[in-house]
């Protein structure tokens, strides 16, 4: 299936909008829900919505995972599919499209979409094919109590995050004051893809899937991910997420790119020393070599419906999903600072400043191609070896593209 590029679905648009007039259904009577998906607040917070609706008739599950998005292909692929549900985001959609494991919704919406915001329907090729109830990015996360002991403003460039990692060091504050998801792999692609739009690149030749990243802008983008890495731990290649916030938690770091969806709930956990939750602040994503483009990525996540399963529990599914994103759970104070929700009801909290921040600021939505997932995993499996200085960006380039390439060839894209 070749897909259009689409663009994050009203980027600024969805960040605040009415609601369809009418009430919610409720919970399903019976059926089968099964839902796989990423790990982070907003995302379990979904999830035990729709465990909620377990009962005698109807069976409900989840598997909310890291590794979400190496299993959910395959789960969904089997007949029955065995997950009912994905929870996506605007790249993981792409793949469940060209396997063609998912179902377009319009039939579920006419019957059921009461209540579901017409921006959270996320529209490719003419059909509903998923309901969005979060927007996302990446921006700055910092310790305000750090740069004002070493005299430095909050960064809005990449070179003054390295101006303001360097007095800090130099100070004796912080030996690695920088952290990042940079982890081999999905994580470390993504870190090129803000940078090399941020510094005006583009993956693709126009209006084709020939690779262009063997470029100026590609090779600016990972030098300035070297040396951001010079300021950051040792073991960054190994740092998610998860890593990364546990290392901003323990007060180890003070400036670091991370996604909204996780600085929200950053300083929230057990055990943080009170310097670091006095000092927490956010603020929006920073640009780079001189250009206005943010170097971070808008983004959405939603929910799917498998298509390998029965229509009866492809309603109980839907059912489950929309109860799990009722406008009820933004009552709850801590939920509402989970996420930029997509929700009617939803009012806007300090935690959301960098996610309006990057939408207002022009931000690129993730590129919603088909063959972008096979760009991004070669990315993944190849950069590594230039942040360990074993070979040139121009090189390390030449093989990501060498690699997409045959991907591509092999997938009928090229």
């Amino acid at each position: 299936m070749f897909l259009k590029k689409i663009a994050l679905a009203g980027a600024v648009a969805m960040l605040g909008s009415t609601a369809l007039a009418g009430g919610h259904a409720g919970c399903p009577t019976e059926g089968r829900v099964s839902i796989v998906g990423n790990e982070f607040p907003a995302i379990q917070t979904v999830g035990a919505g729709a465990m909620g609706c377990a009962g005698d008739a109807v069976e409900v599950s989840t598997n909310l995972t890291a590794d979400h998005q190496t299993i959910n292909v395959p789960g969904m692929q089997g007949n029955p599919a065995e997950y009912t549900s994905a929870i996506i985001a605007n790249s993981s959609i792409v793949a469940l499209m060209n396997e063609d494991v998912i179902r377009p919704l319009d039939d579920l919406v006419a019957k059921h979409g009461d209540g579901i915001q017409p921006n959270q329907l996320i529209t490719i090729n003419g059909q509903v094919m998923a309901v969005a109830f979060m927007a996302n990015a990446q921006h700055l996360v910092y310790r305000a109590d750090v740069l004002e002991a070493v005299g430095k403003d909050v960064p809005t460039t990449y070179e003054e995050m390295l101006e303001a990692a360097e007095a800090i060091r130099a100070a004796g504050i912080m030996e690695n004051p920088v952290g990042g998801a940079y982890a081999a792999g999905w994580n470390l692609a993504q870190e090129f893809n803000n940078m090399f739009l941020g510094m005006g690149g583009s993956h693709f030749k126009a209006g084709s899937a020939e690779p262009s990243i063997n470029t100026e802008a590609g090779v600016k983008a990972l030098e300035m991910m070297k040396a951001l890495s010079e300021y950051m731990n040792p073991d960054f290649l190994t740092h998610d997420s998860n890593a990364t916030n546990a290392e901003y938690r323990a007060g180890n770091t003070a400036l670091m790119n991370m996604w909204g969806s996780r600085a929200a709930t950053l300083v929230t956990a057990e055990g943080v020393p009170q310097e670091v939750i006095d000092g927490f602040a956010i603020a929006g994503p920073m640009t780079v070599g001189g250009g206005d483009t943010p170097a971070t990525t808008l983004w959405w996540d939603g929910w799917t419906i498998a298509k390998n399963i029965s229509d009866a529990d492809a309603e109980a599914t839907f059912l489950a999903m929309k109860k799990a994103i009722d406008p009820a759970i933004m009552a709850d104070e801590e939920t509402r600072t989970q996420a930029v929700w997509l929700i009617d009801g939803y009012e806007p909290t300090p935690a959301a400043t960098g996610v309006f921040a990057a939408a207002q600021a022009g931000s690129i939505p993730y590129p919603m191609l088909p063959f972008m997932g096979l760009m991004h995993t070669a990315l993944g499996n190849e950069l590594a070896d230039f942040m360990q200085g074993n070979e040139s960006a121009e090189q390390a380039l030449a093989d990501v593209e060498a690699a997409y390439i045959a991907a591509a060839k092999e997938q009928g894209f090229l």
